[in-house]
């Protein structure tokens, strides 16, 4: 059966949108044109040298986000963080390690040199950490308890006669399982504290699927 082409005349419209963030900082005052694309939309036109690139799972933090940087290694996430470390300390990790820059800065993340950071929005510890596993699409990378809370490197079973003698006389008898920490050889088990962390990751676990009542 023949059709008809179908003329529609489009008349070019302008569409307005308010934001949530920092974009008058980053673009200042007047008229700028920008494109926005949802999170994972990969554009083909984008240069390989811009600030946000999706995949990736390294981190460095500045000495403000401690407590983010404990809640990412609590669920397995490498995050490189010094309290006291410097701006250009903290460059010069991003950069040598291939790290993604975390910082409250804004000034910071505007340095030539940065290809990858992000800014966390919220000041609560838990909901920056959501900000950022959702970021950069972190979630098949969550595997708790295989990471050191105090230098960030990677946690291995131990068998318990190694490390017997460095044991208290309580744990020595209740406890059966361990890990040692192959960067500062710190032991961890499921100790009193243990609760506390699961505890910590049932209220990040919660966030992520949208609850509230926690």
């Amino acid at each position: 059966m023949p059709t008809r082409a179908l003329s529609i005349d489009l008349k070019p419209f302008s569409v307005r949108l308010h934001f949530h963030g920092d974009l008058d900082f980053f673009l200042g005052a007047g008229d700028a044109e920008i494109e926005v694309y949802p999170p994972g939309k990969q554009y083909p036109n984008f240069s390989e040298k811009r600030l946000q690139i999706i995949r990736i799972s390294r981190f460095v933090t500045d000495g403000h986000l401690g407590k983010l940087t404990r809640n990412l290694r609590l669920l397995g996430l490498d995050v490189a963080y010094h309290p006291l470390a410097t701006d250009r300390q903290l460059l010069d990790v991003m950069e040598r390690e291939n790290r993604a820059l975390l910082t409250r800065d804004r000034r910071l993340l505007m340095h030539a040199i940065v290809k990858t950071g992000y800014c966390p929005r919220s000041q609560n510890p838990d909901e920056q950490t959501i900000e950022v596993i959702r970021r950069f699409d972190l979630f098949t990378l969550i595997v708790p308890f295989t990471r050191c809370l105090r230098c960030n490197a990677p946690l291995q079973r131990v068998a318990k006669t190694d490390i017997i003698a460095k044991l208290e006389p309580l744990t020595k008898v209740y406890y059966q399982e361990f890990r040692r920490c192959t960067g500062c050889a710190q032991i961890y088990w499921a100790g009193s504290h243990f609760e506390k962390l699961q505890n910590r990751i049932g209220v990040i676990h919660s966030l992520l699927m949208g609850k509230s009542d926690v």
